[in-house]
């Protein structure tokens, strides 16, 4: 026996109010991630008038990501899903680490290489990383970075270790 929209009548999510969990928690962790940017940006000035200042587009996005954040959360109490699935620490931990590597050492290190180890570090939170793969598209992302900080915004940025 199923349910109006074909779930199985013993189906613990035909049942609950949270029909589609990974949709629903994810939703919730963009709302706190939200949430903490908006905090974290409120002391910034914003816009007054037609002059933006430099809490402008922090908060912009911020409120964007609250929008899009409960549509996931509305998704995820009206549609129905997968349950939520195990997760290692191995992405996660990886995935800081290569955010973290980024910011210690594109100065000391240079655009170029701080980039493309960091992308390889990035590479390796995936189980089914293929290293040739990731290889090219870690000097293609880090040729876009060069162009688009370097040349396109002129950015002050030393593209080489001292």
């Amino acid at each position: 026996m199923a349910d109006s929209v074909g779930q199985p009548a013993g189906d613990p999510q035909a049942r609950g109010l949270i029909k589609n969990p990974q949709d629903f928690w994810g939703g919730m962790a963009l709302l706190l991630f939200a949430l903490f940017s908006l905090w974290a940006g409120s002391d910034l000035p914003g816009m007054r008038g037609f002059a933006f200042g430099p809490g402008t587009a922090p908060r912009l996005f911020g409120w964007l990501l609250v929008g899009v954040s409960a549509i996931i959360i509305v998704s995820g109490l009206v549609t129905h899903g997968p349950p939520l699935q195990k997760w290692g620490m191995r992405a996660p931990t990886l995935f800081i680490a290569s955010i973290l590597f980024f910011g210690a050492t594109v100065r000391p290190w240079g655009l170029v290489l701080s980039s493309f180890l960091s992308l390889m570090i990035a590479a390796a939170a995936s189980n089914e990383v293929r290293w040739i793969e990731a290889i090219i598209w870690s000097a293609v992302l880090t040729a876009a970075a060069v162009g688009l900080f370097i040349y396109g915004l002129n950015l002050p940025l030393q593209l080489w270790p001292r």
